[in-house]
């Protein structure tokens, strides 16, 4: 679902010259455990490239996604032989368990033939019936399992003459509930969010007895990963950027919405033409879903080699995303991908364990900033992963022209935990707001003047309610965002300035991947020490963290108290920093 345009289904042949792992029965083999039985043709220039049909991934929902790749582009790919054979940027398939999900989905139905099961499901969407009179269905631009995309043309009315891509989705393949509800769950996010300068175009949906009819803005300039094979299999940093800020940009935009794409890959992204520098549209929300800004959620979906650790750990959100960036950013720049295994499982073991390599070529020559972005978005970490919005503030993008940071949704969670915080640590965290290089500040300043400050340079939780409306989709109304503000109610009463708010809005966690970590820690603990730190017995820390009597956390809580003076000790200043819950201390214990 959501795919713009599409490409001619594979016609499959045997290529040797390949790893037993990869070879086609492997693949092949692979795939008929989830249903599929495919043979899938090699690049006659890159033998050792596999390319990601995804019109044979299975989404979410009970379907494949709808995405196909062809080699047309391979005439015009230079030979290029690397040291290590380039892996494909792509799985062959959505990871099992979304399969899976729709085989459960299925067994819940009595056995029956398929007009008996479907006959008690409705599916009716309440789509306009007149797809017909308004469009007129042009040639085939791709096939999947669950529909297929065509070109057409307006018949008449502004847009008229006008060629856009028609998702046909036929109802007979909708077998189940929960594949019903995906399709108007897509269409409806498709509708909400429509407006991004790099988000897909959404004109409408129709439907009649047979089909859905999804109908968007047609993009001709092929995948990214068409694009990145054509350079070689990577991209020049510059180049890099400016890819990057434009995923990043529609991310941030998502996310700020309560929107999370959950499967970001390179063929998810479509140039709106052939020119070099066509815009890049992100398309394929089949697999997203609304978020609230403090929701986990628990489903695994995606692409294997592009999924979370916290997907296959079952709790997750946007942050989900953004690793997904940094799997595309790698692939962009070395032209390999930063977790690689022969089998589902194996990436899975990867992507849990394993850490990607800086060292090897061309790592060692590109700038010290592009490493640090990748890796601030591959930390296994997710909250000391990059926001998207972050990624924006980061050196190595902004110092790009024309890169505006937009408001950053996660602002409303560090905010939130700043608010209920007890005085103790909101001294502490000030005191580390006082050790910020000219990086963090960057951010925070950003962040700061898009909440609009009146003349005194303060906000109040109104600065935010209208830098959300301003912001706003239909989306957010879905996931509920503007609900959140409830849990900053204490600023109804009172004013925040900008040093203040670089408290509340900061992230102990992220500061904690920086590589000077250390030292900016010891450097908040010597202004905490000298200006705020003050003698506190283990009862009065345990009431200030909100522990009651009852609670054996004493032993714990004896380390961090200096026995000299009875003030904090650098051990209590950093897990203070963080916000220790009674949860965490079961597990220190």
């Amino acid at each position: 679902m959501g795919v713009c345009t599409s490409k001619p289904k594979l016609s499959g042949h045997r290529n040797t010259n390949i790893p037993a792992k990869d070879s086609d029965d492997n693949i092949k083999k692979e795939e008929t455990e989830v249903g599929i039985n495919i043979n899938i043709k090699k690049s006659p220039f890159f033998n050792f490239y596999t390319p990601s049909p995804a019109h044979y991934l299975f989404s979410k929902k009970s379907s494949p996604a709808t995405n196909n790749n062809n080699n047309n582009n391979n005439n015009n790919t230079p030979r290029r032989f690397f040291k290590r054979p380039f892996p494909p940027p792509s799985p062959a398939k959505h990871i099992k368990a979304l399969a899976r999900r729709h085989k459960a989905a299925a067994a819940a139905i009595p056995e029956a033939d398929e007009s008996e099961r479907n006959a008690g499901l409705d599916k009716s969407f309440g789509f306009s019936k007149h797809f017909g009179s308004k469009y007129e269905i042009g040639e085939e631009v791709g096939r999947g399992h669950f529909g297929h995309t065509c070109k057409a043309k307006f018949q008449k009315g502004e847009f008229k003459g006008q060629q856009v891509a028609v998702k046909i989705i036929p109802k007979s393949k909708m077998t189940t509930a929960i594949a019903i509800e995906d399709v108007r769950r897509e269409v409806k996010i498709l509708k909400a969010l429509s407006g991004h300068e790099n988000l897909v175009k959404f004109y409408d949906a129709y439907e009649d007895h047979d089909n859905v009819y999804v109908v968007m803005e047609l993009c001709e300039g092929g995948e990214l990963l068409d694009r990145i094979l054509a350079r070689g299999g990577k991209y020049p940093e510059d180049d890099a950027k400016v890819v990057l800020m434009q995923i990043l940009n529609v991310v941030a935009f998502c996310h700020l919405q309560g929107v999370v794409h959950r499967d970001l890959k390179p063929e998810n992204f479509l140039f709106t033409s052939k020119d070099e520098n066509s815009q890049l549209k992100a398309i394929d929300f089949g697999l997203s879903d609304f978020v609230k800004p403090d929701e986990r959620l628990n489903d695994i979906v995606g692409s294997a080699y592009y999924v979370a650790p916290e997907v296959l750990h079952r709790s997750y959100s946007t942050e989900a995303d953004v690793w997904s960036i940094g799997v595309i950013a790698y692939i962009l720049l070395c032209g390999s991908r930063p977790f690689w295994a022969g089998t589902e499982s194996g990436i899975f073991r990867a992507v849990l364990k394993a850490h990607p390599s800086f060292d090897e070529v061309p790592w060692p020559t590109l700038s010290s900033e592009a490493k640090d972005f990748v890796k601030r978005l591959l930390n296994k970490d997710p909250r000391k992963r990059m926001t998207a919005a972050q990624a924006l503030s980061h050196p190595w993008i902004r110092n790009t022209n024309d890169v505006k940071v937009p408001l950053d949704v996660s602002l409303l969670r560090h905010m939130k935990s700043y608010m209920r915080s007890s005085a103790l640590r909101k001294a502490a965290i000030r005191a580390l707001v006082k050790t910020l290089g000219p990086d963090e500040l960057f951010y925070l300043k950003e962040q700061f003047s898009l909440l609009e400050p009146n003349k005194t340079g303060s906000i109040s939780v109104e600065n935010i309610k209208t830098a959300l409306l301003k912001h706003a989709t239909e989306a957010m109304k879905e996931s509920r965002v503007h609900d959140f503000l409830t849990s900053l109610n204490a600023l109804q009463y009172r004013r925040m300035e900008f040093d203040e708010f670089c408290a509340a809005a900061l992230s102990v966690h992220q500061l904690e991947a920086l590589d000077r970590w250390e030292e900016i820690a010891r450097g908040a603990y010597e202004i905490f020490d000298k200006d705020g730190n003050r003698a506190i017995m283990i009862e009065e820390l345990a009431s200030e963290l909100g522990f009651g009597p009852s609670v054996p956390i004493h032993s714990v809580l004896h380390d961090w108290i200096r026995h000299t003076d009875g003030k904090l000790s650098f051990l209590g200043f950093v897990k203070l920093l963080h916000g220790v819950s009674s949860r965490t201390l079961a597990k220190t214990r």
